[in-house]
């Protein structure tokens, strides 16, 4: 049973789809099941991949790495970062180079949360 938001990804080719619409069946690509991946929320490592969620004029800043920014490197980056606000969810895509952080500019509300997928160590929580 898949739930909305959950993401998978595929071990063989790097598939990665996000639900959208929950339902009874199994994800399956190159003839395999997907693999569902965890939101992690505890960062015991160097580097830090949890997302950092500031409140803005205009909305929310969500940066990787409170202290130190996560690298944008072609073979380590972040793909991009998602914000939740009272279930409305907004996501922005990220290249090698740029910041790891992205800019909202919302309405503010009482639920807010994010997260972001790192290509090497996966999906992350706050």
């Amino acid at each position: 049973m898949t739930r909305r938001g959950q993401v998978y990804k595929c071990e063989k080719c790097g598939n990665i789809v996000e639900v959208l619409h929950e339902g009874p069946g199994t994800l399956v690509c190159c003839g395999e099941p997907m693999k569902l991946l965890e939101e992690k929320t505890a960062d015991s490592s160097q580097e830090k991949h949890v997302p950092f969620i500031e409140e803005i004029e205009n909305g929310y800043r969500i940066r990787v790495g409170a202290n130190a920014m996560h690298p944008m490197e072609e073979k380590h980056y972040i793909e991009w970062i998602e914000l939740t606000v009272d279930g409305a969810v907004y996501k922005k895509f990220l290249n090698p180079g740029e910041k790891p952080e992205a800019v909202f500019e919302v309405k503010k509300g009482t639920k807010v949360s994010a997260r972001e997928y790192c290509n090497i160590h996966g999906l992350w929580k706050k």
